[in-house]
């Protein structure tokens, strides 16, 4: 069968799709492309016939990708009509967070495992804190960075199980892995406001990559105890934000303009400010933090965390 005969069989299905342009997610407006190819083997452009892409890929900053396999992205609009700007995450990615969430909860240590959890992280906390003191963009930055890979490795590793023993993972790898994600944003927020210099690209370096093989190897050994481990991790990341709104308020620290993706992802209004960021930045952290203690005490009680409901979308 041609692939235009397949075209034309599946083309009343494709429409009632979506394919096309018509309304999108939560009010955005999304042009899909016009066509789709199927099944073809032949490189070449259907019109000159001179292996010339079809439709050339333009990147932000102009310049053209010249490939025939090159995907146009979507058209994507904001509910006022302007262009969408980011291709970092999407429109229906945006939320706006929970910010009466208690930011002065914590796990006191029960155990031999809490108390080694609680003793590691704190030992960590020393060189940091003496390194960075009141320097809280340079910080920030860095708490990102570490951040964010416990949620990927968990998320990697689950999904490797899910795989290996043909069964569900009870939505835990999508809510590991929207959890490294969301740390990976606050990282994007954070460049938009100050540059790190060559000796801090080169600690958060050595850092992540000493980081992620010791979590690694602890969530392969215990993955109780890498959960209560990033719990408190997350506990000092939210106390850190906390020292951060402190001196903001005390004058301390600038308190300048957000930028543009801060209140494009959290939907902040737009005179939003530096301390508007780290307000629900700090929110998220808080978040982590229940997500990661919730997932150790599920463990701790002899079950696995498919059985229990994953929380996808805690915001």
């Amino acid at each position: 069968m041609s692939s235009k005969l397949i075209y034309r069989t599946l083309r009343p299905v494709l429409s009632s799709s979506g394919l096309g342009i018509g309304p999108g997610i939560r009010g955005h407006v999304i042009s899909h492309l016009s066509t789709v190819r199927f099944l073809s083997s032949d490189t070449s452009s259907p019109v000159s016939g001179n292996n010339q892409p079809e439709k050339p890929v333009q990147t932000a900053d102009g310049k053209v990708i010249s490939t025939y396999w090159g995907i146009p992205p979507a058209k994507i609009t904001k509910p006022d009509g302007s262009a969408w700007k980011w291709n970092c995450f999407q429109p229906w990615d945006s939320y706006k967070p929970d910010v009466s969430i208690d930011v002065t909860k914590h796990h006191k240590p029960s155990n031999f495992t809490d108390k080694f959890a609680y003793l590691t992280v704190q030992t960590l906390k020393i060189p940091v804190q003496l390194f960075f003191q009141r320097k809280h963009m340079c910080h920030a930055m860095l708490l990102e960075t570490v951040a964010a890979v416990p949620g990927m490795v968990g998320g990697m590793l689950l999904h490797l199980k899910s795989l290996r023993r043909f069964e569900h993972s009870g939505g835990w790898i999508k809510a590991l892995l929207e959890e490294a994600e969301n740390e990976r944003m606050h990282l994007m927020t954070f460049i938009e406001l100050s540059q790190p210099k060559w000796y801090e690209r080169a600690i958060v370096f050595t850092v992540q990559g000493v980081f992620f093989n010791a979590y690694f190897l602890a969530y392969v050994i215990s993955p109780k105890l890498a959960h209560r481990i990033t719990g408190y991790l997350e506990e000092e990341a939210v106390n850190s934000y906390t020292e951060f709104l402190k001196d903001i308020d005390a004058g301390k620290f600038e308190n300048s303009p957000a930028p543009a993706i801060a209140i494009d992802y959290w939907r902040l209004p737009k005179d939003a400010t530096l301390r508007d960021v780290v307000y629900v930045i700090r929110a998220d952290e808080a978040h982590h933090r229940d997500i990661n203690h919730y997932a150790s005490d599920i463990q701790f009680q002899g079950h696995e965390l498919k059985e229990a409901p994953a929380p996808i979308g805690y915001h």
